[in-house]
């Protein structure tokens, strides 16, 4: 199992990632900058919480999964 500081990285690349993919969306949708940024925030933790939540959980169980990388022993 691998260590907390490796999910603690997964979990922000991850809310790092959605963020900025949100924000360009709201901003090509016609948001204004701050509305965009705050929504993309939201929705970036909780999905990122969603998504690292179940891939620790899986990965507990030892589902194993190519793009992710983390069931292989440290």
């Amino acid at each position: 199992m691998k260590s907390t500081a490796f999910w603690i990285r997964r979990y922000l690349t991850v809310v790092a990632g959605i963020f900025v993919l949100l924000t360009g969306i709201y901003l090509l949708y016609g948001m204004s900058g701050a509305d965009a940024l705050r929504e993309a925030g939201i929705w970036s933790v909780l999905s990122g919480s969603v998504f690292t939540a179940s891939r620790y959980r899986q990965a507990r169980k030892g589902v194993h999964c190519a793009l992710c990388r983390d069931t292989i022993r440290d």
